[in-house]
């Protein structure tokens, strides 16, 4: 009986040891103090305005705009758009020019009456606003030179378009003339955007020209 009292006496203080101690144990995976629980915040916040930064810093896109009458502009423009590896949009005219329309000596060819009645000078386009234009950061405008300032058909696409936040770059193409006043009158018409100096090239112009000019202007 004695041995029997013994016995259960030593597994009653048994029981009352392991309460004691699953009551003093903490659970170190729900529990954080207010200190980690700040910094753990704080690096939360931190991969978010990493994430942040890399989706504002990624490089905007280039769009290259050109109207090309004799193809001499279309040609520059798709050595542009290698170079920089932008995209190509080409101005189409509703009414587009014939070979008599764009003969300058002939002083009854539309072309020249264009040219002395500046009424006549709105030419209409296809879609004077490109698809996604807010996408694109900088943008290349392309035209050959007529009486010294730009092919107006570009005229339509320049006023018809915000370039606010832009980068604006033109060019053109001639045989002779150089780029004048044409990329300041195209700066005055749109209103906004930052416009960069424009550069001339020949009729014919060769491509490693064209891309040498285009790595000059530092644009990445």
């Amino acid at each position: 009986m004695e041995k029997l009292t013994t016995i259960i006496f030593s597994i009653f203080i048994a029981l009352g040891m392991t309460s004691c101690t699953a009551g003093n144990q903490t659970d170190e995976r729900t529990i954080t103090t207010p200190a980690e629980q700040q910094s753990s915040s704080a690096a939360e916040n931190s991969n978010e305005t990493s994430a942040e930064n890399e989706a504002s810093s990624g490089e905007g896109k280039t769009l290259v705009v050109y109207y090309s009458a004799t193809n001499n502009t279309e040609a520059v423009a798709g050595y542009i758009a290698s170079a920089t590896g932008g995209e190509l949009y080409e101005l189409v005219p509703t009414e587009p020019y014939t070979s008599d329309d764009l003969d300058w000596t002939d002083r009854d060819s539309r072309v020249s009456k264009e040219h002395d009645d500046e009424s006549l000078r709105n030419v209409e386009l296809e879609n004077p606003v490109p698809d996604n234009w807010e996408d694109y950061d900088t943008v290349f405008i392309g035209y050959p030179i007529w009486w010294g300032i730009a092919a107006w058909p570009v005229n339509n696409f320049v006023t018809s378009n915000d370039f606010t936040g832009k980068t604006v770059i033109p060019f053109c193409t001639s045989s002779s003339s150089g780029i004048g006043e044409s990329g300041t009158l195209l700066e005055e018409a749109a209103g906004t955007g930052s416009w960069l100096d424009g550069e001339r090239f020949r009729s014919g112009q060769d491509e490693e020209t064209v891309t040498e000019w285009v790595n000059s202007l530092n644009l990445n």
